[in-house]
C-alpha cells in the first residue's frame, strides 16, 4: 500500500510537472535563440564601416583595441531560418552575446528553431503581455517636491557655475575644480541605457543641451517605437543629474556632454528579456560611438522565479547583463552601473551587472558622506561596490520642476558625469586607466570596505594623478625646463608646478646676485611656458636659474655666452617640437 502511494505521489507530480511546463511554453512568448557561432558571415573584419560608425572604429584605434568577431553583426542567414519556422517574429538581437530576441505563440516552431545545426540554445525569456507587477516603485527610488526656498544653494563667487542647489552633490567631489578648467564634458559623448526619458525634450533643464544639438538620439528597444520621451520618468530624473543647466537652481556633473537616451526597461515587469535590452541598448551605443554609459539597472530576481540570479552568479561573468557590460568596456566604453538599494532587504548584495570587474559599481551617501542605509553591500570576493556618490537626498529636475530623490540610480550618473569631464582633459587615456585614476582618488582607497568600496572619489586629485602620469611620460622626471641653457637676451622655460601656492624663479649671477626675478602662482602638475626677459646687457658668463617655492626648490647652470649647452646644463633640452 505504501509502494502505492508512493507511485501515484510521483505519477501525480509528473503530471503536475508536465501541466506546469505547458503552461510555462503557453505564457512565454519571447525567446532568446542562442548561435554556435558565426561562420559564413557577410561582414568582414576588414569593412568594419558596415556595422560600425567612423567614431567607433576612431574609439578602437585610439586604444589600440582590434575589432574582431564579436564586433560581426549576427548571421543574416540564421536569422533568416530561424524566421521561416513558423509564425515567428524578429526583435532585436546581440551580436556581442551571438543571440536573437524573437517573438511567436508556437510551440511547433521553438522545437523547429531548437533543431536547427547552428542554434546552441533557445530560451524563454519574456511574456506576451506585461502586467503590471512590480510597479512604479520597481527602482526602489524615492523622489520629493522640493522649493528653492527649502533648498540650500550654495553659491560661490569663484566658481565657473552658480550651482544652486546642487553644489553640495558636485563639492564631496572637488567637481568644481573640473568645471572652473573647462572640464564640463565637452566632445564625450554618454549614453543613458533607462526605462524612460518622460517630456526631457520640453524640461526647462535641458534647454542648453537642446540648443547645442546634444542629444544625438533616442531608441526604444522595448516598444521598438522609435521615442522614449512619453515613458517613464526614471531615466529623465538620472540625466539631470549630468545634463541640468540652470543657473541659481541646478547644474549637472557634464552639463556640455553630448547624449544618447535609450530604454531597455519595461517598468511594468522584472523579466530576463530586459538584460537582452540592455546588451542590445550597450551594443548600439558602441556602434554610434558612445565613450561612456551610465546604467541605472540592474538584476537579480524576477516576476517568475525560475529566472532568479543566485550569489553563486556573483563573479562568473554568466548573466546576460554582465557578459555585455564586459563587452562594452572590452570595446573601449567607460561603464557606470548604480551598486543597487538592496541594503536593507532579503537579497542584499550587489545587482547585476555591477559585479563585473570592468563596471564601477556605484554605492550611495547623503553629501556628509555617509552611506545610505538601503546601498547594497558589496559580496565577498571583491572590492565591490567599486565607489561611492550622493545618492541621499539627490538634487535632480523633472518636467515639472526642481526635486530630489534617494536611491543609487541617483549617485551612479552623478559621479558619472564627472568622471566624462576628467577625461575630457585625457582623450588618449584608456577607460580602465580613467577608472583607476578615480579608485586611487579615493577617500578609503587604502582601505576599502563592502559598503563604501573606495569611498568618495576627488577629482581634484584624480586629475593630477592623471596629469602627473601625462608629465612624466612627455617630460621624464623634470620639472624646471629651460629651452634655451645657453641665452642671450631671455630664458625660455617650462615649470611643471609643484605645488598649490605662489613660486617664485631667480636669476642668479655668478656671485649669487639677483638679476632677474619672476614671481609666479602655481598649481600642482600643471605645465607653464615662462620667460625672463630684459637680459640683453647682462655680461658674458655663468648663471642659475633658481626656484623656489617655500617647500620645492631647484637650480639649474645656465650660461650667457658661446660656452656649449651640453658641459653646462644637467638636464635634457626639450625643443617645442617635442
Amino acid at each position: 500500500m505504501r509502494k502505492y502511494l508512493i507511485q501515484l505521489s510521483f505519477l501525480i507530480c509528473l503530471f503536475c510537472m508536465i501541466c506546469a511546463a505547458g503552461f510555462s511554453q503557453q505564457q512565454y512568448t519571447k525567446y532568446v535563440v542562442v548561435f554556435k557561432n558565426k561562420d559564413n558571415s557577410p561582414y568582414r573584419l576588414d569593412k568594419p564601416l558596415v556595422y560600425l560608425s567612423s567614431k567607433s572604429i576612431q574609439r578602437r584605434k585610439r586604444y589600440n583595441i582590434a575589432i574582431d568577431s564579436s564586433d560581426l553583426p549576427v548571421n543574416p542567414s540564421y536569422i533568416s531560418q530561424v524566421l521561416a519556422q513558423g509564425q515567428v517574429s524578429y526583435l532585436s538581437q546581440s551580436k556581442w552575446l551571438n543571440q536573437v530576441l524573437i517573438y511567436t505563440t508556437s510551440s511547433t516552431a521553438i522545437t523547429a528553431i531548437s533543431n536547427l545545426s547552428f542554434v546552441q540554445s533557445v530560451n524563454a525569456v519574456g511574456p506576451t503581455s506585461t502586467t503590471f507587477s512590480s510597479g512604479n516603485d520597481k527602482f526602489k527610488e524615492k523622489t520629493e517636491k522640493i522649493t528653492m526656498a527649502q533648498s540650500q544653494s550654495n553659491i560661490v563667487a569663484a566658481n565657473r557655475y552658480n550651482y544652486g542647489s546642487s553644489f553640495a552633490q558636485i563639492h564631496i567631489h572637488n567637481g568644481e575644480f573640473l568645471h572652473n578648467k573647462g572640464l564640463t564634458g565637452k566632445g564625450i559623448t554618454i549614453t543613458i541605457i533607462d526605462a524612460g526619458f518622460y517630456h526631457y525634450k520640453t524640461t526647462v533643464a535641458f534647454d542648453s543641451v537642446r540648443a547645442r544639438n546634444g542629444f544625438l538620439g533616442e531608441k526604444d528597444f522595448v516598444d521598438f517605437d522609435g521615442s522614449v520621451n512619453e515613458d517613464d520618468s526614471h531615466g529623465e530624473l538620472c540625466l539631470s543629474t549630468i545634463a541640468s543647466n540652470v543657473p541659481g537652481v541646478m547644474v549637472g556633473t557634464a552639463p556640455d556632454a553630448s547624449f544618447w537616451l535609450l530604454r531597455s526597461e519595461n517598468v511594468n515587469s522584472e523579466y530576463p528579456i530586459e538584460e537582452h535590452n540592455w546588451a542590445a541598448a550597450a551594443e548600439f551605443a558602441d556602434s554610434v560611438g558612445t565613450d561612456m554609459i551610465s546604467s541605472s539597472l540592474g538584476y537579480m530576481q524576477f516576476d517568475d522565479p525560475q529566472f532568479n540570479h543566485t550569489y553563486n552568479d556573483f563573479y562568473k561573468n554568466t548573466t546576460m547583463v554582465s557578459r555585455a557590460a564586459t563587452f562594452a568596456a572590452k570595446k573601449g566604453i567607460l561603464v557606470t552601473n548604480s551598486a543597487g538599494n538592496e541594503g536593507t532587504d532579503s537579497w542584499k548584495y550587489l545587482i547585476f551587472p555591477s559585479d563585473d570587474d570592468s563596471v564601477c559599481a556605484v554605492a550611495a551617501t547623503n553629501t556628509s558622506g555617509v552611506i545610505a542605509s538601503f546601498s547594497s553591500y558589496g559580496y565577498p570576493g571583491k572590492v565591490k561596490p567599486n565607489i561611492s556618490s550622493v545618492g541621499s537626498g539627490t538634487i535632480l529636475y523633472s518636467s515639472t520642476g526642481l526635486t530630489s530623490g534617494s536611491g543609487t540610480s541617483f549617485s551612479n550618473p552623478n559621479i558619472n558625469g564627472l568622471i566624462a569631464c576628467l577625461w575630457q582633459a585625457f582623450p588618449k587615456v584608456n577607460n580602465m586607466t580613467i577608472l583607476q585614476a578615480v579608485y586611487t582618488s579615493s577617500d578609503r582607497f587604502t582601505t576599502p570596505d563592502n559598503r563604501y568600496g573606495y569611498g568618495i572619489p576627488d577629482m581634484q586629485k584624480a586629475y593630477r594623478f592623471l596629469k602627473s602620469a601625462q608629465n612624466v611620460q612627455l617630460y621624464g622626471n623634470e620639472w624646471l625646463i629651460p629651452s634655451n641653457a645657453n641665452f642671450t637676451n631671455e630664458i625660455s622655460f617650462k615649470l611643471i608646478g609643484r605645488t598649490n601656492g605662489k613660486a617664485t624663479i631667480k636669476l642668479l649671477d655668478g656671485h649669487k646676485n639677483v638679476v632677474a626675478k619672476l614671481d609666479h602662482t602655481t598649481e600642482q602638475e600643471e605645465v607653464y611656458d615662462e620667460v625672463l626677459t630684459g637680459l640683453d646687457k647682462l655680461p658674458i658668463g655663468k648663471y642659475s636659474l633658481q626656484y623656489s617655492d617655500g617647500t620645492n626648490s631647484k637650480t639649474i647652470d645656465v650660461t650667457k655666452g658661446n660656452v656649449p649647452v651640453t658641459k653646462l646644463s644637467r638636464l635634457k633640452v626639450i625643443t617645442a617640437e617635442q
